[in-house]
């Protein structure tokens, strides 16, 4: 009993340490459709793994009808975990979710066909998953990570990267990471297409200049140019 309401606690704090927005234990307990969809799950969970499977899908699927968040109830999930507003959001039965996670509306945690046995993903401590993310696939999502806005992953991850983009690409973060801090800044991310075309139009105007200077040395001029 300890146990069940420690983790109670700390998902409670989860959700004041971020959500801004929330004002106290009894405002995220009343009020907070995240925090009723992983205890009613935590619960489902508990029948789940007692072989009880009937009773813990159909207290998934109220869970569902509640809070249009749908966990199956195989689905393992740490401490910590927080789910942001949390309508769309779908997690499958033989994902892996570590501590301190946080996810938004619309992310799925899903497979990619009918193959048996380990078919979701995992996904390590403190990760960040953004709004209508989605993650297909058994493999892991390395911890400290953030998945970018609409992206859709289906490789795995590496510790401490940003994955933005469809399908989703790595792009590994340089700067430093202090420990035990979520970075929950994910509308700031980079763009690697925007990078791209952007280093392109610099190329172009270094080789404009380039060819400007040369036309002034030589005095010849391109064809079409005043």
């Amino acid at each position: 009993m300890r146990v069940v309401f420690g983790r109670l606690k700390r998902d409670i704090r989860a959700v004041q340490e971020r959500d801004p927005a929330a004002r106290g234990p009894l405002e995220v307990i009343l009020c907070y459709p995240g925090f009723h969809a992983i205890q009613m799950h935590r619960l489902a969970h508990f029948l789940y793994k007692r072989h009880f499977f009937l009773p813990a899908r159909l207290l998934s699927q109220i869970n569902r009808f509640l809070t249009q968040i749908e966990i199956h109830p195989g689905a393992q999930i740490g401490e910590g975990f927080f789910i942001d507003h949390g309508a769309g959001v779908v997690i499958g039965e033989t994902t892996v979710i570590g501590n301190n996670v946080t996810i938004y509306q619309g992310v799925t945690l899903g497979g990619t066909g009918k193959e048996k046995g380990k078919r979701h993903p995992t996904i390590g401590d403190n990760v960040v998953i953004s709004t209508g993310a989605k993650i297909l696939g058994s493999f892991e999502v390395g911890a400290g990570s953030k998945i970018g806005a609409g992206s859709v992953v289906l490789k795995p991850v590496a510790a401490n990267s940003t994955v933005v983009g469809v399908p989703g690409r790595e792009v590994i973060r340089d700067g430093r990471r202090i420990p035990d801090e979520i970075d929950l800044r994910h509308d700031q991310l980079p763009d690697p297409v925007a990078e791209t075309i952007g280093a392109m139009g610099r190329r172009i105007e270094e080789l404009e200049q380039r060819l400007l200077e040369m036309e002034e040395r030589t005095g010849i001029k391109r064809a079409g140019s005043a």
